[in-house]
């Protein structure tokens, strides 16, 4: 057991470490999780809206049969039969709390949908911020890659020498600086 413990340990920090020299596919791995976190979140509000929709025609049998009892007990009571008046009144009761159990589960169900579609609404958004800092990511690589083929093509022979400082720190600020984006989304992402 605490061989594969290491070995899960020792390929984890391998792969933390794979994806903090590749930012872009970290932000890809992190895209794909929020993807799926979007298609589960669908799932369960579709199921939570086709319980919901059971519960109510729940409600609605059990309110049907509350007023057919309702009726038998009118019926019982102008024949003078207060036996099956008294029975009929203990079936209504029974049908009222059971339907105001059904109530209460539905009123559950649509909170449940409502929580649901928030945190959908928040996946999405963050989704979106992800994918803007990817966009970004690969507009930074573009240029970087860009610039490399200037440099290395001799267009800017003179230039390049002066200049090659800067552009290094330059992409550097910019690695740190999406580093630093990535790393604050994935905390507001935990919370």
């Amino acid at each position: 057991m605490g061989l594969f413990d290491d070995l899960s340990r020792f390929l984890e920090n391998r792969l933390e470490e794979f994806l903090r020299n590749n930012p872009h596919l970290e932000l890809e791995a992190l895209l794909e999780q929020l993807r799926e976190q979007e298609e589960d979140t669908l799932k369960l509000i579709a199921d939570l809206q086709l319980q919901e929709k059971r519960s109510q025609e729940e409600i609605l049998s059990t309110a049907q049969e509350i007023q057919r009892w309702h009726i038998r007990i009118q019926k019982a009571k102008n024949a003078n039969r207060e036996d099956l008046a008294s029975a009929a009144l203990e079936r209504e009761a029974a049908l009222l709390r059971e339907g105001n159990q059904r109530w209460g589960h539905m009123q559950g169900l649509k909170e449940r949908i409502n929580q649901s579609q928030e945190l959908l609404h928040k996946i999405q958004q963050r989704r979106q911020e992800v994918q803007a800092k990817a966009a970004e990511a690969q507009t930074a690589r573009d240029q970087a890659q860009t610039q490399q083929r200037f440099e290395t093509s001799g267009w800017s022979n003179k230039t390049s020498s002066s200049s090659s400082g800067f552009d290094d720190l330059e992409e550097k600020f910019r690695s740190w600086e999406t580093q630093d984006e990535l790393e604050q989304m994935k905390r507001n992402l935990g919370k």
